[in-house]
Parts: C-alpha cells; sequence; structure tokens
C-alpha cells in the first residue's frame, strides 16, 4: 500500500480527486481508514467562495473535519484494525489558565480541514487520515460508523445548547434548520425542553424539523413568530434577519444562542430588545468535549440518523457539494470514501 486517492479544493469552484502517500504513524498517532465524511458549511465555503470568511484557500486544501472510519494501524497495539471510531477534529493550541475549562478557545489550535492555520490542516476527505491518539473517539458496538459521521456537527449544537444552562421544561426556538439547526432540535428535544418551535424560510427544512421532534414549525415568509415567548433560542441561521427575530423572541430575561457562523463585517441589528429585556446573549464556537456526550445521543436515539439525506460516493463528491448547498433538496450530506482496494 504505497498511496491513496484524496479531494482537494485548490481554490474557488475547483474540486479535484488526486493521489497522496498513505501515511506512516508515530507512536502518538493512529492510522484511521476513514469511510464517511459529512459535508459542513465551512467546507461548501472554501469550495464555492475560495475562502471561510478570513481563511483563504492558499495551498490545496483537502476538506472535511466531520469524519467516521475505523481504526488501521495503531503502531502501540491498543486498538486493533477494524475498531470502529469517530474524531474530535481539534488539537488544542497554547494553554491558559483563565480558559482551562474551555481548551477549544486557546489560542493557536487547529482544526481538520482548514486553511485558518499555516500550512493549511488538512482534513479528513481522503482514505486514510493520521490523527493524535487523544483525538481518537471509540464507538459503542451499536453505533453504527454512518451515523457516527454526525458526532462532531451534533457536539457543535450540544455545546451551543449547553450555553444557555438547563433547558428541561423550558420553551426553545431553533431558527434556521440547516444541518446544526436541525440536530439543534434533536438535541434540545433529548434535553427535556417542553416545546421546540423551527423556524426557516423554506418547507422541507421544517418538515425534518417536525421528524426529529420539533412541536410547531413556522415559516418565516408566511408566519409571524411570538415575540417575548421563549425561554431560549438557538439562532442557527447567520442572517441578520434572523438574529433581530431571535432577540424580539426571546423571553424577558431569556437566552439567545448565536450558533450560526457569520460574516466578520458590520451587520444592521436591533439591539433594543436585548437592552429592554435584559437578555442573556451568548456566542457559541465549536466545542470542548462535547462529541463524548454526542456519541452517547447518537447511539441512544437512532433516529437523529434521519439528519442524513443524502450519501454520495466520493468519485461523485462535486455532486455532494452542490446538493449541501441546495437546503431545500437536503439535510446533512455525506460522503461514502472509496471502498478499500
Amino acid at each position: 500500500m504505497s498511496d491513496m486517492r484524496a479531494a482537494f479544493i485548490d481554490g474557488k469552484d475547483s474540486l479535484r480527486i488526486g493521489m497522496l502517500e498513505v501515511p506512516v504513524p508515530a507512536n502518538d498517532q493512529v492510522r484511521v481508514r476513514i469511510e464517511y465524511v459529512g459535508i459542513c458549511g465551512s467546507d461548501l465555503h472554501y469550495y464555492f467562495e475560495g475562502a471561510n470568511g478570513a481563511f483563504v484557500v492558499k495551498e490545496p486544501l483537502i476538506p472535511g473535519h466531520e469524519v467516521s472510519g475505523r481504526i488501521d494501524l495503531d503502531p502501540t497495539d491498543e486498538w486493533s484494525a477494524g475498531t470502529p471510531v469517530t474524531v474530535h477534529p481539534a488539537t488544542f493550541g497554547e494553554p491558559r489558565e483563565d480558559l482551562a475549562d474551555s481548551p477549544h478557545l486557546w489560542p493557536g489550535g487547529a482544526y481538520l480541514g482548514s486553511a485558518s492555520t499555516w500550512p493549511h490542516t488538512q482534513g479528513g476527505l481522503v482514505e486514510y487520515l493520521l490523527v493524535e491518539r487523544k483525538m481518537v473517539r471509540l464507538l459503542p458496538e451499536s453505533l453504527p460508523v454512518r451515523r457516527a459521521v454526525l458526532a462532531e456537527p451534533l457536539a457543535v449544537a450540544m455545546h451551543g445548547l449547553s450555553k444557555a444552562g438547563d433547558v428541561r421544561g423550558k420553551k426553545v426556538l431553533v431558527t434556521g434548520v440547516g444541518p446544526i439547526g436541525l440536530l439543534g432540535v434533536a438535541a434540545a428535544v433529548a434535553a427535556g425542553a417542553a416545546d421546540v418551535t423551527a423556524t426557516d424560510v423554506f418547507a422541507e427544512p421544517l418538515a425534518r424539523a417536525r421528524a426529529l421532534g420539533a412541536t410547531a414549525a413556522l415559516n418565516v415568509t408566511q408566519d409571524a413568530v411570538p415575540e417575548s415567548a421563549f425561554d431560549v433560542v438557538l439562532e442557527c441561521s447567520g442572517v441578520a434577519a434572523s438574529i433581530n427575530t431571535a432577540v424580539k423572541a426571546a423571553a424577558i430575561g431569556g437566552t439567545v444562542v448565536q450558533v450560526g457562523m457569520v460574516p466578520n463585517a458590520e451587520r444592521p441589528l436591533n439591539i433594543a430588545p436585548f437592552i429592554s429585556k435584559e437578555l442573556s446573549w451568548f456566542g457559541t464556537f465549536r466545542f470542548n468535549d462535547e462529541i463524548d456526550q454526542a456519541i452517547a445521543l447518537l447511539d441512544a436515539n437512532p433516529g437523529i440518523e434521519d439528519v442524513i439525506t443524502h450519501v454520495v460516493p466520493a468519485d461523485d463528491a462535486l455532486a455532494a457539494f452542490n446538493v449541501a448547498r441546495d437546503s431545500r433538496a437536503s439535510g446533512k450530506v455525506v460522503v461514502e470514501v472509496w471502498p478499500a482496494r
């Protein structure tokens, strides 16, 4: 075994399949045979725009940080070949005592499939991936490898929800039900929210939200969103109008969590309700260790796998990117990596 296939983004609208040497792990690494890779919003930005915010593709970038597969080689023989796993995609940076409980915020960290570092941190849309041993998460026997590809995005949603504290018995609003919003609905339902309402501009994602347990689904092009009605709002779209709606919809003394990423630019926002209702407003970025809770939730709730609407062969990766861009046609789009040769 001397070479392997990988997908490369060379810049805007440029995606190709190329070859690399199969990597050899050091003792503190393992080699994972990747089986599934989820397409994330950041991957879409890298392909369709050549950049994700300020992070520009400056060298061929292998996308993908939502991965699952099986151990291929462990130099220490702690884990046998074929052991099913997913991967925590972060390597944390320089420790800070004031952020001891939030290593994902330490400066200097890296994330699989990201152009935020130089050289870029290559991702998982590849046959074999080297990762640090501490990044590996073993899967329960009852959790299929395909469902486990949702562990990373579900961890993002769960981390955002955790900012609001205990949501048992509370009314939760999720604005924007793309893949992260859908997983936010599932996380809120599993956490015991009394009522979970979803909003979007399209009927198709709202139907998916209902299937995951949303008690109400509002099309904001037709339906009014109740004001001051929700204890917790997860804003998952990143659209300015939706952020304004989130602040209006939060109850007096309620909590808004900004999960959806936004451009690094000034935007027209009305924060008067934020002031008059004394809201708590949290930003949220990636996650710490919630991937472990996400694995347990995926194991306990097989229906969350319904978030996956498309599984596309890796040779058709471009088709995967195109369908993932269309929220009416797709929920979570997953690439099935090339079968072993």
